[in-house]
């Protein structure tokens, strides 16, 4: 029952990261992607903190009794990695299109199985891989992108997807150790807040009025991207392992291409269909296989 929870946290998480796809490109229209940033991740830190407070409270100081180190360790870098993250993708949004944007972000789930192999000595389940190639594949023919060209942006989306591959790795580590979902996603959500707000303050213009223009846009990024989504995120990898979370976790691109298709009447082709089909493949590949291979 737990394991099904967690799969339900990671399909709702991802379909929340999926349709935001499309705030973030028209939330930047009057901003900054730095001040858009700020301002999404403290409202999603308005969301959670006090959920983290209430529920969490007694369990903070029960855990952090013990190892408050590395507690701390791991809880900076899963919001550094969720900055650089967050911040190149957003600002690739400027320089490139939402279908190469979403492409590349997939490149973390390859990643994500090749870190954890050479940096941890980790043996990955064979079964990652062939759900690795048709997740790439099908995230290929679903953003169209053998008739896209190649921009300065992708790049910065592909340097994004390696910190999205080590959010993932250390969020695994620290929902391991801590069971604190709601304190984690609040911690990971101020550090981004403060760092994207630094940055704005040096480079962009931080106007209020500005800001208030995207307002709808900075709600839902903020509310259930930056704090409902990112919170399941980090309770479904509380059992399910960082590589076959990645491989759930592409299914953005399969609720991005729906949503762009309900909300903004983009017509789905032969070839993207093929490519939710595939991505769907992946998905269900990487958590029947290893079952399989248990039945026998």
């Amino acid at each position: 029952m737990t394991k099904i929870l967690s799969l339900l946290s990671a399909l709702l998480c991802t379909f929340i990261w999926g349709t935001t796809f499309i705030a973030q490109d028209t939330g930047m229209d009057d901003i900054g992607p730095f001040t858009f940033n700020a301002v999404r991740f403290f409202v999603g830190f308005l969301a959670v903190a006090p959920l983290a407070f209430i529920f969490e409270k007694n369990n903070i100081k029960r855990s952090l009794n013990k190892d408050k180190k590395i507690f701390i360790n791991l809880a900076f870098l899963i919001g550094i990695s969720l900055f650089l993250g967050s911040a190149l993708q957003q600002v690739a949004l400027i320089y490139t299109d939402v279908a190469n944007a979403a492409f590349f972000t997939i490149f973390y789930v390859p990643m994500v199985p090749i870190i954890i192999f050479f940096i941890y000595k980790k043996p990955i389940h064979w079964s990652i891989w062939p759900s690795v190639f048709f997740c790439v594949m099908g995230g290929y023919l679903l953003t169209n992108f053998y008739n896209a060209t190649v921009r300065i942006g992708d790049t910065l989306v592909i340097i994004g997807a390696f910190f999205w591959s080590t959010h993932i790795i250390f969020t695994g580590k620290i929902i391991q150790k801590y069971n604190l979902p709601l304190t984690i996603g609040a911690i990971q959500t101020l550090i981004v807040s403060l760092l994207s707000l630094i940055i704005a303050l040096i480079f962009e213009e931080f106007i209020w009025t500005n800001i208030l223009k995207e307002k709808f846009q900075i709600l839902y990024a903020g509310v259930l991207s930056g704090g409902l989504a990112f919170v399941l995120q980090i309770y479904a990898q509380k059992n399910i392992s960082p590589a076959p979370s990645a491989i759930i976790f592409s299914l953005e691109g399969v609720f991005a291409t729906i949503a762009a298709w309900f909300l903004l009447n983009q017509i789905l082709d032969i070839n993207n269909l093929f490519g939710c089909l595939f991505i769907l493949l992946g998905v269900l590949l990487s958590q029947l296989l290893p079952i399989l291979r248990k039945s026998r």
